[in-house]
């Protein structure tokens, strides 16, 4: 997932628990008294949400930065073994001409 991705993730699950929120509130048949008592459970869950959503982008921003390096690795041996190759592609045509101008004086 990239970072734009879990960036639209992580605001779309907060304006939906806040919508949520707030609809389930507006049409709940419920008194005053339960109503306020339902919005200080609420309250008191945010840091646990918080802490949690945290937690979430840590995990991905962990294995965001793990599959990074590992792409960089392994770019990394494929352009050594790209350079690698052409050096020798380049030896063995600067030794060919030599080949065939010492044959040809023969």
């Amino acid at each position: 997932m990239s970072q734009d991705n879990s960036d639209n993730f992580i605001g779309g699950l907060l304006a939906g628990t806040a919508i949520g929120t707030v609809i389930g509130l507006l049409i709940a048949p419920r008194s005053g008294k339960q109503t306020r008592r339902v919005l200080k459970k609420s309250a008191d869950a945010v840091p646990d949400l918080i802490e949690d959503l945290s937690t979430s982008v840590q995990f991905h921003a962990d294995k965001l930065s793990h599959t990074t390096l590992q792409n960089w690795d392994s770019t990394l041996d494929r352009l050594r073994a790209a350079l690698i190759a052409g050096q020798e592609a380049t030896q063995e045509e600067l030794a060919q001409p030599q080949t065939i101008a010492d044959s040809q004086r023969d």
